[in-house]
């Protein structure tokens, strides 16, 4: 596999044994709007995905509902069989009712065939992270964890993550599976999600970040975020993951896109190293 951009943005060890350059490829947006049906222009969308591995990426973030059984298929088509190293994560735990429309459903029967239908659709026979993709409030976690680990202790997954949690409900959720990264909201603008990041880095577990492009008002003219781009000759999504790769260890950004040009865009900023004054500039602008 080539090495070049995404290389430059380190490494982690996920799970302690997929090592993965940090910066990795988000595929929600190669799907039709509201995250629902085929993707507008289905051959740029494999290049997207031929062209990310081409520069370094190796760690893919999908999941069972985006389109849905659509991302996933697009993943195989374009890449299967998979260069050695190429690490797939992909999620189970939403129905898809329409565009935009997300409901969770966590029953252990649900997870069995959406895991069992992810392997097919990407054409694997582990799936190296299964991340439960919402606590269901009609399920006792336990429940839903305990049918993901039942099927990673029959070999069909690998590692189990979390998607949108609470350190509490992490610490809930430890009680029944190892869990190795978390994925939430979190981006420049939007840092809510900051105890779980702190929770994670303090405890060794990876934290993808999902939405890590929104800037929100900072790109603005005359803004942080857009003063420090012309500084640097970069565009304030590559300074917004940037920051977001100084910020922690174990961050794993995601960046989607549907455009070959900024995917190439995205990757570049694995190649941006903040100063210490410019991580803070960045940093104390929301506050």
């Amino acid at each position: 596999m080539t090495t070049t951009l995404a290389a430059q943005s380190g490494t982690y060890d996920l799970g302690g044994d997929l090592t993965v350059n940090r910066l990795g490829y988000g595929a929600m947006q190669l799907t039709g709007p509201g995250v629902w049906g085929p993707p507008k222009d289905r051959d740029e969308a494999l290049r997207v995905l031929r062209r990310a591995v081409e520069l370094g990426v190796n760690f893919i973030d999908t999941a069972d509902s985006y389109g849905p059984a659509v991302a996933e298929p697009l993943i195989k088509e374009a890449l299967h069989p998979y260069p050695e190293g190429l690490v797939i994560a992909t999620k189970a735990g939403f129905t898809r009712q329409g565009p935009g429309a997300w409901t969770p459903l966590g029953r252990p029967e649900y997870l069995e065939q959406q895991v069992e239908l992810s392997l097919r659709f990407l054409g694997l026979e582990t799936i190296d992270l299964l991340q439960l993709h919402r606590i269901d409030p009609k399920v006792p976690v336990a429940e839903s964890l305990g049918a993901l680990v039942e099927l990673q202790q029959e070999g069909k997954i690998r590692h189990i993550g979390l998607s949108e949690v609470s350190v509490e409900e992490l610490q809930e959720a430890q009680k029944t599976a190892e869990i190795v990264s978390v994925q939430n909201l979190y981006n420049l603008a939007n840092r809510e999600s900051e105890p779980l990041l702190d929770h994670a880095q303090a405890h060794g577990i990876a934290f993808i970040p999902w939405f890590p492009l929104a800037t929100g008002r900072l790109a603005d003219a005359g803004g942080p975020l857009a003063e420090l781009a012309t500084e640097l000759d970069a565009s304030p999504s590559q300074l917004a993951l940037a920051w977001l790769l100084r910020r922690s260890p174990v961050m794993l950004p995601i960046p989607g896109t549907s455009s070959v040009a900024h995917l190439e865009d995205n990757l570049a900023a694995a190649s941006i190293e903040l100063t210490d004054e410019q991580f803070d500039r960045l940093t104390a602008a929301v506050g």
